[in-house]
């Protein structure tokens, strides 16, 4: 049986509220499909889409889904139903909510997909109640069909932390997924972006080149190898070649 969603007290009103400050590196930066203009755009919408939803520790090649990517690229489903696949796909399921309780699930789930922090335990108690009786797919929903999501995201923007600027602060929040960056070996089982995802945005090094520089395609890890093999016997060569007088 079905209850409505309890009510909660809104502790913060610092995404609430209109801001005046110049935008910067603190603001998220914001991907939507009202402005796309080539391939690479939605690339990029797509990767970042997985980061908001699945973070940098969980964005391994394994996790992806090509069936939601396919259908978002050929305009079958909005960037709303392409966020509502990835929360309810096995592997987030699997690596979230089975590691996790009810309370501390609905509270990833309100910074991923609300793009903000819990108002307290009674929002997390409230959405706890929601999963118990209507399980994930109609959390999700109530999530997603929300005042809160519609007004801030819609159908066409991935979620992102809002106002991370605070008052009286000279630095803000940090993201909801502040960690340490990781090796080679964890870097290697990420997603491979294409040439065609590699681009500037507005001073900011976009993703893809960086995952490109750190782990580039085979080929041209092979290309790399055989110059370094030439070269190496170039100078084998030169140095034989002044020791007997060539």
């Amino acid at each position: 049986m079905s209850i409505p969603l309890l009510e909660y007290t809104l502790l913060s009103q610092n995404h609430r509220v209109s801001g005046f400050e110049v935008a910067g590196d603190e603001h998220s930066w914001i991907y939507t499909t009202d402005n796309l203009l080539t391939n690479s755009d939605l690339d990029r919408l797509i990767g970042a889409a997985y980061r908001q939803i699945f973070h940098e520790q969980q964005m391994l090649s394994s996790n992806r889904q090509p069936f939601l990517e396919s259908q978002l690229r050929a305009g079958q489903i909005t960037v709303k139903e392409f966020i509502r696949g990835l929360i309810l796909s096995d592997s987030f399921r699997r690596l979230t909510f089975d590691s996790n309780n009810n309370y501390r699930f609905a509270e990833i789930c309100i910074q991923r997909v609300l793009g903000r922090n819990a108002y307290g335990d009674r929002e997390k108690i409230a959405w706890s109640a929601v999963i118990m009786t209507q399980g994930i797919q109609g959390f999700v929903n109530q999530l997603l069909n929300s005042d809160e999501y519609l007004n801030n995201f819609g159908d066409t923007t991935v979620p992102y932390q809002r106002r991370r600027i605070l008052p009286a602060r000279t630095e803000g929040e940090v993201t909801f997924a502040h960690m340490s960056r990781y090796g080679d070996d964890y870097r290697n089982n990420l997603p491979q972006p294409s040439m065609k995802g590699i681009r500037l945005d507005s001073g900011r090094l976009d993703y893809y080149r960086w995952a490109w520089q750190k782990n580039p395609p085979k080929a041209v890890g092979q290309v790399g190898a055989a110059i370094i093999w030439v070269g190496a016997a170039l100078i084998t060569f030169l140095l034989l070649a002044g020791l007997f007088g060539f």
